[in-house]
Formats: structure tokens, C-alpha cells, sequence
């Protein structure tokens, strides 16, 4: 078990993004039980105080990572060197979709105020959002929602684990008349 376990963990450590259980089978030619197994070792493993990293799951894969009491002192030097600090109103607009999401261009300014199509452009250039097809009114305009770049960029393993929002803040991302 602890040669599998390290085999998982060396796969982990030489990728960049998520990987599922399948991935990891598929990668490491191990059975399903094997990889479920160092998987779990694993997670205990960087659960220690005695370790920067952690196993961080991710839109349904697991990757390792900076714990994050770490990374704050480490990113400025080990951060992504291209990483966008994001405007305030990219940020409204992400969010917007994050928590409204499906949603379409019109319904987004309509929250915001302001037109969108830039904000869109750009989230959509940092693949943080996508287009997850057409809503079905007249017009058929495009809907939008976030991606699995957009878990990994936040730390997130699914949609769900956004911070919950209280009334006020709800409030704010509902269309008039809904």
C-alpha cells in the first residue's frame, strides 16, 4: 500500500490541475479500491501540523496544494506571475454569475447597472466563467455560468461551498420582478 499511495501522490504532485478518481486509476494503472485507498492516506497524511501542503478537492478531483495558512505568505513570490488582480467590477460580474448563474448578459447588467460585455469578455478570456447555452425566450440570449478554472481558482470543490449569503446580500442579486 505505501508504494501505491506514493505513486498517487508523485501523479498528485507532477499535475497541475484536478484530478478525478478515473484519472487517477487510468494514470497510475492501479484498481479503483487501490486509489481510493492512497487517496485517503493521503489526505491524512497532510492533515498533520507537520506539513505545508494539503490534498484539496476540486470540482470532483482532488490536487495538492499550499495549505492555505501558508500560502498568504508565499504567494507574492510563488503565485501564478500573470495572476490578474481583478477590478471591482470584474469581481461584482463574477460574483453576479457565480450566484445567479445560469444567467445572461442583460439579466447581469440588470443587477449591475452598468453594460457587462466587457466584464464578460474578460472573465471569459481568464476562463472563469463560460457560455452554458441559450436560455429559452425570444431571442434566445446566451447564458452564463462559472467553470470548473473558476472552483480551482477560488479553492472551491463545487458551487455549493461559495460563502452563504445573507438576506441583504441576496437581495442584491435578484432581478427586479423575480
Amino acid at each position: 500500500m505505501e508504494k501505491e499511495t506514493a505513486l498517487i501522490e508523485a501523479i498528485l504532485y507532477l499535475e497541475t490541475d484536478p484530478l478525478d478518481n478515473n484519472a487517477l486509476i487510468r494514470y497510475s494503472g492501479l484498481p479503483k479500491e487501490a486509489v481510493l485507498r492512497a487517496v485517503e492516506a493521503l489526505e491524512e497524511k497532510y492533515r498533520r501540523a507537520d506539513s505545508g501542503m494539503e490534498l484539496t478537492r476540486i470540482g470532483g478531483g482532488v490536487m495538492l496544494s499550499v495549505k492555505r495558512e501558508y500560502w498568504e505568505n508565499l504567494k507574492e513570490r510563488y503565485g501564478k506571475k500573470n495572476e490578474t488582480r481583478f477590478s471591482r467590477a470584474a469581481m461584482e460580474t463574477l460574483s453576479i454569475v457565480a450566484y445567479s448563474q445560469p444567467i445572461t448578459r442583460s439579466e447581469i447588467e440588470a443587477i449591475r447597472g452598468v453594460q457587462a460585455d466587457t466584464m464578460i469578455r474578460l472573465l471569459m478570456e481568464k476562463s472563469l466563467i463560460r457560455e452554458m447555452g441559450k436560455k429559452d425566450v425570444p431571442g434566445k440570449p446566451v447564458q452564463y455560468g462559472t467553470t470548473r478554472e473558476f472552483l480551482r481558482f477560488f479553492r472551491l470543490e463545487s458551487i455549493a461551498d461559495l460563502p452563504k449569503l445573507n438576506e441583504q446580500e441576496a437581495a442584491r442579486f435578484e432581478l427586479e420582478g423575480n
